[in-house]
């Protein structure tokens, strides 16, 4: 989970919306002259530059790291074609990465493959059984967004090399050097004039190979950060391939099961394989791959694999007796409670939907998995009958609070229908019934919340205040969370039910803003909720409803000017700049000796805030000092003006880049493994930033 700076959200909103008008206005005068000579043909690799969102999503962090992906994962379709057993990555200082790949033998026509959009060897017969990439634009889309990109290539006892430039080859293929053996070395260099970031996220790269190294079984992944004087080195190998990756996931939690399920195994020209283990969690996790792509949105292995799990322990549960006849089935959610799985297949016509290939769609692959899967559980759960006892006594515990939250649900739901459109009566609601232009805002205690109530815009504006703490709910199951008073009233007011009753459409709100004080307890109750929107809303954070507010930490004042500052190096930063203007004003005699003056006072008031000195206001040549110790101290308008005013307010803006590990970081932290935790809050203790 990440969070990205939102500036100015309603401004952009209107913007779009005055631009589509002025579009529609134009329309008539728009057909009229449209022809043929406003048909642009874009030849090569122009339409990449031209539109290279289209090809690797954006230009900024995630597309920057995407090129590394593209190349890498051309050399993981040789390793699972039989060609490749190591890929060596190296980050070297002014961007340059070169992805090796070690294969027994290698394909020819390098500047095709490098220059021409649709050109690789994934089309035809016998060049690959299996891959992830589909359309071949894979390292042309690279070539396309490199400053620089050069190719080496290991064959025919010589060194071949190619050298491009944006796309374009600089000369012809030429030997360089006499060479023993086979291999190749991509080295490339991302335009500057095309991403908007071009530093490279050292353990953004680590977490993804990693996980291709789980899902290669046999390959050796070696990465190398020599971006600095202290080399960094990683080597990846796992011989258990998805079951270690399980048991990786799995670490820190409480076993349900004495060891991994896992089958591999081929069918109608299908590989599937499939690794599980149940723990004593309530959360599931549960990621499918297809071709070592992973599928976030799932597709029909997952489908097979799902109802299969449910199919098998139903069987089970009645051949054992711990359903009898008269007992409503298992459901779905009731046999993935706690559940550890990879579900991952290789098929050799993968059918993604659309180019971001985050859903299977091969219908023939679900008949597969679930024979498969079926088949060996039900095996495995007849030989290890202790482990089948403790997995169906913690799916019928499910079943129970399933059936006693369905209770609860429907009694929130039932009397929000009945009790002003299942709005509670602490919600200060806006007028507005648009959700795509309406906001709430989750505060922090009474006190917040009325400051916030009188400061906000009525017109598109909610206040919900809470009271306290809300349940953490990493150790809690649904029914005891809607007993909970404070999670009751926030989901009475989003409106989106939660669990299997979830409905995204029926969403009141499309910002939801959570606005707590800048101290420990304020962390800590932004945590809890954040840890309830992943957990049991989490299609809010994926579809961008949910932000956090940044309200200041400091105020300056001089007379009728009035200066906020988010931290205490932007407070000394606000307070030398206000101290230097001063100056300006006061003529040079007196200049030295005041900024003298303001660098002892800043040494000075820095060496006492932990002391507290500020919180009650202090004065520095003039300028009052105050520093919020909640956002109760903040009178309305103040509010309004540093926190709420779209023109004017920060927002970050909830992410997530990895669901996987987001869900070790926040089973760590809110889980009950103390023993886990300590040892985190040990490793990251010096970066960590008290409010003493």
């Amino acid at each position: 989970m990440s969070f990205t700076r939102i500036h100015g959200i309603l401004q952009i909103d209107q913007f779009f919306n005055d631009f589509s008008q002025t579009m529609a206005k134009n329309k008539q005068q728009a057909t009229s002259e449209y022809g043929a000579k406003q048909i642009t043909v874009l030849e090569g690799l122009e339409p990449v530059r031209k539109r290279p969102g289209m090809y690797i999503g954006n230009t900024a962090h995630k597309g920057l790291h995407h090129l590394i992906w593209e190349v890498v994962d051309n050399s993981i379709d040789e390793a699972m074609a039989g060609h490749c057993n190591q890929i060596d990555i190296t980050l070297l200082p002014d961007g340059w990465v070169p992805v090796e790949k070690h294969p027994k033998t290698k394909k020819s026509t390098l500047e095709t493959v490098l220059t021409v959009l649709h050109a690789g060897g994934k089309f035809g017969d016998g060049g690959y059984k299996v891959s992830g990439g589909l359309h071949g634009v894979g390292v042309s889309v690279v070539n396309a967004l490199s400053e620089e990109l050069v190719a080496e290539v290991k064959r025919d006892g010589k060194l071949w090399m190619q050298e491009y430039a944006r796309g374009k080859a600089k000369k012809n293929v030429h030997a360089v050097k006499p060479a023993k053996g086979t291999g190749t070395k991509i080295s490339f260099k991302a335009d500057r004039t095309v991403f908007t970031v071009t530093e490279f996220d050292w353990k953004y790269i680590i977490d993804h190979l990693r996980q291709q190294a789980y899902l290669t079984k046999g390959i050796h992944l070696n990465i190398r950060d020599e971006r600095t004087d202290d080399t960094q080195t990683y080597a990846f190998y796992f011989e258990g391939g998805i079951k270690s990756y399980v048991q990786h996931i799995n670490r820190t939690k409480d076993s349900a099961q004495e060891e991994v399920f896992y089958i591999e195994k081929d069918a109608e020209n299908i590989k599937v394989e499939i690794a599980l283990q149940y723990t004593k969690d309530y959360n599931e996790s549960l990621l499918s791959f297809a071709n070592n792509i992973h599928t976030i949105e799932g597709g029909s292995h997952l489908i097979g694999f799902r109802t299969a799990l449910t199919r098998t322990l139903n069987s089970y549960a009645r051949k054992q007796g711990y359903l009898k006849e008269k007992d409503e089935n298992l459901g779905g959610e009731d046999v993935r409670e706690g559940l550890t799985a990879i579900v991952s297949i290789k098929i050799p016509e993968p059918q993604f939907e659309g180019q971001t290939k985050e859903k299977l769609g091969n219908a023939e692959v679900r008949p597969v998995v679930e024979s498969i899967f079926a088949e060996y559980f039900g095996i495995y759960l007849e030989e290890h009958p202790r482990d089948g006892k403790e997995i169906l006594g913690k799916c019928l515990l499910a079943k129970q609070a399933r059936e006693a939250a369905r209770a609860a649900r429907d009694t929130v739901l039932r009397k929000g229908a009945l009790e002003g459109m299942t709005l509670p009566g602490k919600l200060a609601d806006c007028s507005s019934r648009d959700a795509s232009q309406s906001e709430i805002y989750i505060v922090e205690g009474d006190s917040a919340g009325g400051s916030a109530k009188q400061g906000r815009n009525r017109e598109f504006q909610a206040i919900l205040p809470l009271r306290g703490k809300i349940l953490n709910v990493e150790r809690a199951r649904l029914d005891k969370m809607l007993a909970n008073n404070e999670i009751k009233s926030l989901l009475i007011a989003l409106g989106t039910n939660i669990g299997e009753m979830f409905t995204m459409e029926k969403l009141r709100y499309h910002r939801i803003i959570i606005m707590t004080d800048a101290d420990v307890d304020g962390a800590h109750i932004r945590t809890l909720l954040l840890t309830f929107f992943y957990r049991h809303l989490q299609g809010l954070i994926t579809a961008g409803h949910v932000y956090i507010a940044q309200p200041p930490l400091y105020r300056l004042q001089k007379g009728k000017d009035v200066r906020y500052a988010f931290s205490d190096e932007e407070k000394e930063k606000v307070l030398t700049t206000m101290l230097a203007e001063q100056e300006e004003k006061k003529g040079k005699a007196a200049k030295e000796k005041t900024v003298a003056t303001a660098a002892v006072v800043l040494e000075n008031s820095s060496e006492t805030k932990d002391a507290g000195s500020q919180d009650m206001g202090e004065k520095v040549g003039g300028i009052s000092i105050q520093r919020y110790k909640g956002l109760g101290e903040m009178n309305p308008s103040q509010l309004w003006e540093t926190t709420m005013d779209p023109g004017n307010r920060v927002l970050l803006q909830v992410t997530l880049e990895d669901a996987t590990k987001a869900d070790e970081i926040f089973d760590i932290l809110m889980g009950t493994d103390v023993p886990s935790r300590k040892r985190f809050i040990q490793t990251h203790a010096k970066s960590a930033n008290l409010d003493l």
